[in-house]
Parts: structure tokens; C-alpha cells; sequence
């Protein structure tokens, strides 16, 4: 008795201290964008299943619905807390203004419309669960809280498996994010490393990818694996790039550019469950060799240059009219004067 009653004093006191003590600050509006720093951000994450119920409203009781939070199994309370916090702060303050679709990994709940800030105009659901529906529970959350912000948050429901985001154009989303999903994916027999090369593919080049998940996944370093992803067009088979040695008919394999450029990360505190919690960005030649890109920009360069001269030769044409419309003016008032 006395042992647990030690164990509930130390998390409340544990839970005191974490809004003074992050690298994440409470954003103090939404839609404010903080440019990274070059220091690592502070966060982590945890292995997460919240899910919320509503409990029915007695007749003769007119309140609101109550909302009970269910904790998962392997979930403590106070990491499930501050995984809550820290995501909240991390996509208010790392999601740019610009960015108007968020795609959430593995909706659950309908938190994620609390979570992006105003400026975003649609929120696109995925799911984590087996057969990739996103239920009726989720949806009905979801409407619910966009309800009580009150916002012009669009939802666009989709049921399609997280590591499938088949309904989901390629370069068409301008931030993802993944709060506590990719354990999830694993324990329902997902494959949360394919999910990060959908996350490559859908994201626009310069979009954003933010994520609060378990630092390590069956041995395997999720940070280590989101820098490691080379995105793959889906209407595309996946060719290997080679190019002649300079020392003799040798053939070498090109390497090719990483997807992601790492913004920041770095690992939550106070939690007991190690997580880590991190953005990164869609590079703008990601996946290419180093000859692709100098060939691309050498097309970019060009489109360039021709806008230039068109722009060049518009003005011109521009300056030559109001000359011609002077002269014109001028010869009038002389024959007038005359």
C-alpha cells in the first residue's frame, strides 16, 4: 500500500514540472511558424493507443458528454501525458504557415484537429488498424472537436492502410505527421518502414514530415530509418543509376540522394518509455543520383532563363508603348499650339 501510494506521488510530481521544463514552449497562438534552431529539438514519444469513449448523457442530467481517455496496456500515465503535450506543441509550432493539407499517419482520435494550427485547411486521415478503415468512432470524433474549435477545417476521410496511402497523389501534401502510429502499425501487422516511403511519395518537395513515436522499433532506430528513406514514384519501377569510373571501363553505382533533410530532433523527457520526436523535410531533388540533379537543374536552369527573357522582353515591349503613347501626346499639343 505504501509502495503504491510512493509511485502515484513521485508521477504527480513528475507531471508538475513538465510544461516549465521542455525545449518545447506552449505556442501561444496557432499558425505561427518558429524556424528551427540549430540545436536539436527536445522530445519524444511513446507507444500510445488512446481511445476515447463517450459516455451516454443521462435524461435527466442535460450536461455535455463526458470523455473517458483509455489508457493502453503498455502505456504509463505519465508518459502517455507527456507524449500528449509534446506533440501538441511540436505540430503547432514546426508545421508552417504555408502548409494547408496535413495527412495524418494512423488516425485514431480526434485530437490531430486540435493539434495543426488554424492556417491549415484540410486534414486527410489514413489508418493503422487491420484492413486500413478508419472507424466510425474515429470519425465521429473527429467531427465532434472540429465542431468545438470551431474552425474551417476541411476532413477528408479516407480508409486506406497507413502504409498504403493509395487514395493519396504523389508531391500533393504539404506536412504529415505520425503521433504514436508506427508501433501501432507493427502490433496489427502493418509495415511501418513502408509507411515512410508512402510519407516520401505524397509529400510535396519542402513539405514537412513530423513524427513522436518509440525511439527503437524491433531493433530498429526510427529516426535512423526516416533519414535512410530514398522515395520511389509508385508509377515507377525502381531503377539502379550507374555511371563509367574515371579510372577505366569500371562500373560504379550512383549513389542516391536521401529523401529527408533533418530539421531537428531529439528525444522526450520525462517519460519511461524511450521516445523521440523530430522533423524533417522533403528534399527538392530527393532520390536522385548526383547526375540526375545536375541535369535537372541544368533543365531548371533553363526554364529559368527563358522566363527571365520573356519577362525581359515584356517590359520592353512595355516601355516602348509609353514612349510611342508620349510622342503621340506631344505632336498633338503642337499641332494645337499651332
Amino acid at each position: 500500500m505504501i509502495t503504491s501510494i510512493s509511485s502515484v506521488v513521485t508521477s504527480l510530481v513528475l507531471l508538475t514540472t513538465l510544461h516549465s521544463s521542455s525545449a518545447f514552449s506552449t505556442p501561444s497562438h496557432h499558425g505561427c511558424f518558429v524556424t528551427p534552431s540549430t540545436q536539436r529539438l527536445t522530445a519524444r514519444s511513446s507507444k500510445q493507443k488512446n481511445v476515447f469513449h463517450s459516455k451516454s448523457v443521462n435524461p435527466d442530467n442535460r450536461r455535455n458528454d463526458r470523455v473517458k481517455l483509455e489508457m493502453g496496456k503498455d502505456l504509463d500515465l505519465v508518459t502517455s501525458l507527456r507524449t500528449e503535450y509534446v506533440s501538441a506543441a511540436l505540430c503547432t509550432n514546426q508545421i508552417p504557415a504555408v502548409s494547408k493539407s496535413v495527412l495524418q499517419i494512423g488516425t485514431d482520435d480526434g485530437r490531430a484537429v486540435y493539434f495543426v494550427p488554424n492556417t491549415v485547411e484540410e486534414l486527410i486521415t489514413s489508418s493503422a488498424e487491420e484492413g486500413g478503415i478508419v472507424s466510425m468512432s474515429c470519425r465521429r470524433q473527429l467531427k465532434q472537436q472540429k465542431e468545438r474549435r470551431g474552425t474551417g477545417l476541411s476532413l477528408t476521410y479516407f480508409d486506406q492502410a497507413a502504409d498504403d496511402l493509395k487514395e493519396v497523389e504523389n508531391d500533393s501534401v504539404d506536412a504529415v505527421i505520425s503521433l504514436q502510429a508506427a508501433d501501432r502499425m507493427k502490433d496489427n501487422g502493418m509495415d511501418w518502414k513502408k509507411s515512410l516511403k508512402e510519407v516520401a511519395r505524397v509529400l510535396k518537395p519542402g513539405g514537412r514530415f513530423l513524427f513522436v513515436e518509440k525511439t527503437d522499433i524491433d531493433g530498429s532506430n526510427y529516426v535512423e530509418e526516416v533519414l535512410g528513406v530514398t522515395s520511389v514514384q509508385r508509377t515507377e519501377k525502381k531503377k539502379k543509376s550507374k555511371k563509367k569510373s574515371v579510372e577505366g571501363d569500371e562500373i560504379q553505382e550512383e549513389e542516391v540522394k536521401p529523401t529527408f533533410e533533418l530539421v531537428g530532433f531529439d528525444k522526450v523527457d520525462y517519460v519511461l518509455v524511450p521516445h523521440v520526436a523530430g522533423v524533417v523535410e522533403k528534399a527538392m531533388y530527393s532520390g536522385m543520383t548526383a547526375s540526375d540533379i545536375e541535369a535537372q537543374k541544368a533543365v531548371d536552369s533553363k526554364a529559368r532563363m527563358a522566363e527571365l527573357s520573356i519577362s525581359a522582353f515584356e517590359r520592353g515591349l512595355k516601355r516602348r508603348r509609353k514612349k510611342k503613347k508620349k510622342k503621340r501626346s506631344e505632336d498633338d499639343d503642337e499641332e494645337i499650339e499651332t
